[in-house]
């Protein structure tokens, strides 16, 4: 690892108080970056920020964040350039899962994902784009917005329908914002996790117990890695760290509209 791979890099990175949020946080920093957290969750994220700066590599700083308010975003750009002079790069995390049987879907159930996961990554971009357009184009590199899809950006389950739909508008998203932003030199590129250990996914699995899908708790990711990932086993957000890292670095600079897939080799297209 580079120490310096991401220094000068100004960072904001939303839904990072748990998870590959704050893995990719802790990996950015070790590189140099400075990041700004931003959580709804704001006792986890402060405790990560923290941790960040006890460290001393990059500096990090937190902040509150409903990823469904405007203002909040806004908030928090703001807040990434009062602490380090501008915004370089904006990684989209922030994102929720409810699985539930087709036709068990309700208004709520679809309300509340796409509007943290779609609604949010659109407000998010919009903000970040502002700030950078604002700031002028910087010499010899793009600014970065990076918003963060899912397998189910390429297919769709069963069982988690609205959230699939949500991930597919995060594509959209990316290759709609990548032909509307790059005139400002923005450019927009994603990539899309598979079965991730996290708190999120461990929260799925109870759920996927709770409407059927699995008789016990804990048989879901190992199902899944047996029967469907090429790699056989699941990741962790150490595995998804790497490709995020050279999303925000100077190494992918003559990319835009891309989503990576780092699922080990479950969805191949």
């Amino acid at each position: 690892m580079d120490p310096n791979r991401l220094k000068g890099k100004n960072i904001l990175i939303t839904g990072a108080a748990q998870g590959m949020g704050a893995q990719n946080a802790r990996h950015f920093a070790a590189q140099g970056a400075n990041v700004c957290l931003g959580d709804i969750n704001l006792d986890g994220v402060s405790e990560v920020a923290e941790e960040i700066n006890a460290a001393g590599n990059g500096k990090a700083v937190a902040v509150a964040l409903n990823v469904t308010s405007r203002d909040d975003n806004a908030a928090a750009v703001k807040a990434c350039v009062d602490a380090f002079g501008s915004l370089n790069v904006a990684l989209l995390n922030a994102g929720v899962n409810k699985p539930r049987m087709f036709m068990d879907i309700d208004e709520d159930n679809w309300d509340m994902i796409m509007n943290i996961n779609a609604k949010g990554v659109l407000l998010g971009m919009q903000e970040a784009a502002r700030q950078m357009i604002a700031q002028g184009p910087m010499e010899g590199h793009p600014y970065k917005i990076i918003p963060v899809g899912s397998i189910v950006s390429r297919t769709a389950f069963l069982d988690v329908i609205p959230y699939s739909c949500s991930k597919y508008a995060v594509l959209a998203m990316i290759i709609g914002g990548a032909k509307a932003l790059w005139e400002h030199k923005i450019t927009v590129n994603g990539y899309g996790p598979g079965v991730v250990r996290t708190e999120l996914w461990e929260q799925l699995d109870k759920d996927l117990v709770k409407i059927g899908m699995f008789e016990k708790e804990g048989q879901s990711m190992d199902h899944l890695a047996k029967t469907m990932i090429t790699m056989k086993r699941y990741s962790y957000p150490e595995d998804v760290q790497g490709t995020a890292a050279f999303l925000c670095s100077d190494d992918s600079d003559y990319m835009t509209g891309q989503l990576i897939m780092i699922d080990g080799g479950m969805i191949m297209q």
